[in-house]
């Protein structure tokens, strides 16, 4: 099959190679997908970087944990029928060395995930890391119907899904933007009310459309945003923090204990196998009536996956980043 790997870690030029590798074989209760699209997250790439001063946990990694395909052979305990199923794909790379940069990704039965016909590959290859993440700091602390929920960056991947797995569930939406200039790109359909980070008082703003507070602050950058938060979270609120900017984020102890508020810390690469499950149920339930949609930005061929890397590298910018594979 042609596949990228690399062997050692470093800048994506300098380490990822483009060539052919065997054929993978699907070992039992797995199924092997013939890939089109493969997601490109950044946690992929601080991988292939050794982030944090992470070593190479396989002596040879083909990246991503993403992908939309068709399942064409199955292992034992996998039923037949599955073969010709479109399907997307998810955690291939998570304690996996081989991932969705191939033309063949191996994955066990349970994560690769029926694709509904009217949806397109390049929506299913992006449901996996980011979705399953948004499923999770939406839902890890129970229903939101009815509730108000903050979403910090939305116009990000994961914040974007997010706010619409909020407002699918029946929450009401406040969203935060880095700049004045980007509101004009975030959904009304989706948000009620959005807020530029760089007006004066961003939580006065906020607190206007919800004076007692906020039941539910999805963040992306916690060190940013932790007195913000502080400002605006009502009494036993949850914080859902995915990222943050400084490795050691300092937050306002005193004022959220006071107000008995939960910290949820969310690495999606460990979430409770179930609640991954739960979440792609959710996921393709929601996209399958036309509640979530995905901003694809830049879409490379798999010879240029470098150029995907360096762009994820660089900060991305808005759109999901793809890699199509040849058939």
């Amino acid at each position: 099959m042609l596949a990228s790997w690399y062997d050692d870690q470093g800048p994506a030029a300098d380490v990822l190679h483009v060539g052919e590798l065997p054929d993978p074989i699907p070992g039992t209760g797995e199924v092997r997908v013939r890939v089109t699209v493969s997601g490109v997250n950044p946690g992929d790439t601080k991988k292939r970087r050794g982030w944090l001063g992470s070593s190479m946990p396989y002596p040879r990694v083909i990246p991503h944990s993403d992908a939309a395909g068709v399942i064409d052979a199955v292992g034992a305990q996998v039923d037949a029928h599955r073969i010709g199923q479109r399907v997307w794909v998810y955690g291939a790379q998570s304690y996996r060395p081989f991932g969705t940069a191939a033309q063949y990704t191996v994955v066990p039965d349970h994560q690769a995930v029926p694709l509904p016909g009217h949806l397109s590959d390049e929506l299913g290859a992006s449901l996996g890391i980011p979705g399953i993440t948004a499923h999770r700091t939406v839902f890890a602390d129970g229903p939101v119907d009815g509730q108000l929920v903050l979403v910090h960056g939305v116009l990000g991947g994961v914040g974007s899904l997010a706010a619409q797995l909020a407002h699918w569930a029946g929450a009401t939406v406040i969203a935060t933007v880095r700049r004045t200039a980007d509101l004009d790109h975030v959904d009304p359909a989706v948000v009620s009310h959005a807020v530029a980070l760089d007006t004066g008082d961003p939580a006065a703003a906020i607190r206007s459309y919800a004076p007692q507070g906020i039941h539910r602050i999805i963040e992306v950058a916690l060190s940013d945003n932790a007195d913000l938060d502080n400002a605006i979270v009502a009494d036993n609120a949850v914080i859902a923090a995915y990222a943050t900017r400084a490795d050691r984020t300092e937050i306002p102890f005193w004022p959220l204990l006071f107000n008995n508020v939960t910290l949820r810390l969310l690495g999606s690469d460990d979430f409770p196998a179930e609640a991954k499950r739960r979440a792609a149920r959710d996921l393709t339930s929601a996209a399958a009536v036309g509640a979530l949609t995905v901003d694809v930005g830049t879409t490379y061929p798999l010879d240029d996956i470098a150029k995907a890397h360096d762009h994820i590298d660089a900060g991305g910018g808005r759109g999901r980043i793809l890699v199509t594979v040849p058939q």
